[in-house]
């Protein structure tokens, strides 16, 4: 029988480091290996996973028996009316586009108002928004702001005069 495919570890003590080497070199391998993945990326990932984690939208919970927090046009363009009228969907005028609301404001604030109030083509009453929550004050005044928006000089609408429940 030849020696030629003896055993590598001729000692105990060869035996011992060769233990002691299998168990320690991975484990430090694992270690580096950690230490140069997170190196220079804990100062990026802390505003990163912020935004990863953010919420899609936000809630506005409020007590339905208190008193009515009267919008601006800009918060009703942003909750009712973004959706359709920043990206254009179903032939909706863009914010902004003198060219597409030329003709529409040409045509003054009352004929807008029974547009939104009513619906028009694609665009439900009220833009889609329940009375509860938006009055015709507020939408009024999404109309002032998105006409403004696209060269309209209208006035913005009087505020409703307050009933005695509300006081």
């Amino acid at each position: 029988m030849s020696n030629e495919h003896g055993n590598l570890i001729k000692s105990p003590k060869q035996l011992i480091i060769m233990v002691f080497a299998s168990f320690f070199v991975p484990l430090i391998i694992i270690l580096l290996l950690m230490v140069f993945v997170n190196n220079g990326k804990r100062g990026e990932t802390t505003a990163s996973t912020e935004q990863l984690i953010a919420p899609v939208a936000k809630l506005n919970f409020k007590d339905a028996s208190g008193p009515h927090e009267v919008q601006t046009g800009e918060q009703v363009y942003k909750a009712v009316c973004s959706a359709c009228h920043a990206t254009g969907a179903a032939g909706a005028p863009k914010f902004g586009d003198t060219a597409a609301w030329a003709p529409r404001i040409a045509k003054g604030y009352d004929a807008l108002m029974t547009s939104v109030l009513k619906g028009k083509n694609a665009m439900p009453a009220r833009g889609g928004s329940n009375p509860a929550d938006v009055s015709d004050y507020e939408l009024g005044r999404a109309v002032v702001y998105m006409t403004a928006a696209a060269g309209g000089k209208f006035p913005e609408p009087k505020a409703p005069a307050a009933t005695p429940e509300a006081k």
